[in-house]
């Protein structure tokens, strides 16, 4: 936030003081407990680069159920397994809803995805669509031989690099992995066919994890101070055109019968366009709307998978090989784990992953230090509501920070801040959202509903990547100096790119 905008905040705000002041009624007293805030911007002065961090140490000091404002929106920040449980499954009814933010409400098509959709009718139904047509078991499991491929494709050219002793960007390949994957499968292309629309993504992304001051603070909105409507509209200008060709490719190979070895999303969600009719009751004076299933639902649910499919996975693959990396005793041991069940003479496949316990260890406790979505996606109340004596009124914000809960102390005990995936032997612990100290995907009805897609790619391209290479850290530098910064954003990425150089190590391949 630069200084001109700081100071233009802080003029308002002391103009605003007494309106502020008018608006505190008895109910505030009862609000849970939270840093003081400034007039009109509360607390956004004090979320610092790595608000996740922030948030979890003032935690220490108000409570695992805390209050701050984001400029006029109150804001509760839950930082305790228990907590969660409270608003993720005890009231999970009552925080069902999204908040109403810009970037998301447009590059979304009017929030017509699952993630971001009002609760209600439309949501309950774009939900089964996607659960039922597109991310099913059955369906995810179909696409095998299309991540078997661009692995295998990945590994022969971590091959050549071994073999002429060089050092490659792990990160870079890793996400070009994952986007020919999640393009594959959703409009049966490459990614090299669509990097116009890649770059639009990437943007968007971008736009997505940038705090937007008008998302708390209405004039800023319409001023656009940072750029972001000016910047999202420009990238969806862009989706919109390519997707609109994209379909349109789709739409005319089906009519003219042409026939298909396997579907892609696109294919599937066109045969939904013309068979479905969706409930889309987006108000709340409860009038159906219905209306067929068109082609920005299309558009929006594809956006929602290419970046759910595509950042999310590739950054809990990165950070799942950095701490491999950075801790070779655990590396070690997983590939042992592998060479006994896998062997050296082949590859990992998909049927081999249910027997490898420790890498199930491995990427649970990558979870649990590296969320991918620290806060997941914000929840809105849909009432006032009160909670353990706390008052929580009508849209309030709430965001749950499993970044805090992977290291709550109460929780895990032992090493709490160290990689240890055996913290996890003989666990009942899963990431299905059944148990509240883990929630790589969330929990309650707004769950991801892409768990079993994520858990796939992640678990076969960390399997295959230890499986088949050995991995040293360039230029000397010792594993435990390995740079794990962060840098917030959509996800919770590295702060710098993870170089490595890799040593084959299997038979045959």
């Amino acid at each position: 936030m630069t200084l001109p905008i700081i100071s233009i905040l802080l003029l308002l705000g002391a103009l605003c003081s007494g309106v502020y002041l008018r608006r505190l009624s008895a109910k505030r007293l009862t609000l849970p407990p939270g840093p003081q805030a400034l007039p009109l911007i509360g607390n956004l002065h004090t979320l610092g680069n790595l608000p996740h961090q922030t948030l979890c140490h003032l935690s220490k000091q108000f409570g695992s159920i805390m209050s701050i404002r984001l400029g006029q929106v109150l804001t509760i920040v839950v930082s305790s397994p228990q907590a969660a449980e409270l608003f993720l499954k005890t009231h999970d009814l009552v925080f069902a809803s999204r908040p109403k933010l810009q970037a998301a409400n447009s590059l979304s098509y009017g929030r017509k995805n699952v993630a971001f959709a009002d609760y209600g009718p439309y949501w309950r139904e774009i939900k089964k669509l996607c659960t039922i047509e597109l991310l099913s078991t059955l369906k995810i499991e179909s696409f095998a031989m299309v991540r078997r491929e661009e692995v295998g494709s990945l590994v022969q050219s971590l091959k050549v690099a071994a073999e002429a002793e060089m050092v490659v960007n792990l990160s870079t390949k890793v996400m070009a992995l994952v986007e020919d994957i999640s393009y594959r499968m959703l409009f049966g292309r490459r990614l090299e066919e669509c990097s116009e629309l890649n770059h639009a993504v990437e943007e968007a992304s971008t736009l997505l994890g940038t705090f937007n001051l008008g998302d708390v603070l209405p004039l800023f909105g319409l001023l656009d101070l940072q750029g972001i409507n000016r910047r999202t509209k420009a990238a969806r200008n862009v989706m919109d055109k390519i997707l609109e060709q994209i379909i349109d490719e789709h739409a005319t190979n089906a009519s003219k019968n042409q026939e298909k070895q396997h579907t892609d999303f696109t294919d599937v969600m066109l045969s939904i366009m013309n068979e479905t009719v969706l409930d889309n009751n987006n108000t709340s004076h409860g009038e159906d709307q219905s209306r067929h299933f068109d082609r920005d639902n299309i558009k929006a649910i594809a956006f929602e998978m290419l970046i759910g499919g595509s950042e999310t996975t590739t950054t809990a693959i990165e950070w799942t090989l950095s701490e491999l990396i950075k801790n070779p005793k655990v590396m070690t041991k997983l590939q042992q784990e592998l060479e006994n069940v896998i062997g050296l003479g082949k590859m990992v496949h998909e049927s081999d992953l249910t027997r490898c316990d420790y890498l199930d260890m491995v990427i649970k406790e990558s979870f649990r230090l590296h969320p991918v979505g620290p806060f997941l996606i914000p929840r809105e109340s849909v009432e006032d509501i009160t909670i353990n004596g706390h008052f929580i009124p009508k849209k309030s914000r709430v965001m749950i920070n499993t970044w805090a809960i992977g290291r709550d102390e109460d929780t895990w005990y032992t090493k709490v801040h160290e990689f240890f995936p055996e913290r996890f032997a003989n666990s009942t612990i899963d990431v299905r959202g059944r148990h509240f100290e883990l929630l790589p995907f969330g929990s309650g009805r707004r769950m991801c509903p892409g768990i079993h897609m994520a858990m796939v790619t992640i678990n076969l391209v960390v399997a295959q990547l230890v499986h088949c290479f050995h991995w040293e850290l360039p230029d000397g530098v010792l594993a435990t100096n390995l740079d794990m910064t962060e840098k917030f954003g959509l996800s919770v990425r590295r702060a710098t790119e993870l170089y490595a150089r890799p040593t084959f190590r299997l038979s045959t391949c």
